[in-house]
């Protein structure tokens, strides 16, 4: 495919754009979009990459730049106590120093999260559908035997009774789905 800016060279690059339901697909070389400035993409590296995302993410989000413009007194760590590492460079850089960084500024870090996870701070993962029930009934015996060793050790014996009564259903449940697949 040819460029469409300048007819000449082969298009490398090829952008969809969706406004109000409308659909436009641009292709164009990479000297023409370089030149044409308007995609954010670009920014003389050639390339986007998932650090400048995240960065780009900690500068546009409102509850972030609440948090910046009025500091905490509760808030004590000004940088990794490990790498010391700054949360000012983790904007800059798009990514920690090291493991530390987590803990040092998870308070800075949630409302990123939400903004990217949907309004949850942690990150679940997702499930193939194929197994997914079975893997989904196996975490929930296994929270139930945690539940049951909790109870017996409380000496509750009637609810961990009850308990062991959902586990032996649950268990009953998998072996009559492992013999249909």
């Amino acid at each position: 495919m040819i460029c469409q800016e300048c007819k000449e060279r082969p298009a490398t690059m090829h952008f969809t754009k969706v406004v109000n339901g409308e659909k436009t697909t641009v292709q164009l070389c990479e000297k023409c979009a370089q030149e044409k400035g308007e995609f954010f993409m670009l920014d003389g590296a050639g390339g986007f990459s998932f650090n400048d995302l995240l960065a780009g993410l900690l500068n546009l989000d409102p509850s972030f730049q609440k948090a910046k413009s009025q500091p905490s007194p509760s808030e004590q760590i000004d940088q990794c106590e490990v790498c010391k590492m700054t949360f000012q460079q983790f904007i800059n850089i798009g990514r920690f120093g090291c493991a530390n960084c987590y803990d040092a500024f998870k308070d800075q870090m949630a409302p990123i999260l939400r903004r990217l996870h949907s309004g949850n701070i942690k990150h679940g993962g997702k499930v193939p559908k194929r197994i997914g029930g079975s893997i989904h009934l196996k975490k929930k015996v296994q929270l139930l035997k945690e539940e049951l060793r909790t109870l017996i050790a409380k000496e509750e014996f009637e609810k961990a009774a009850e308990i062991r009564d959902q586990i032996r259903s649950l268990e009953n449940t998998m072996l009559d789905e492992e013999g249909r697949s």
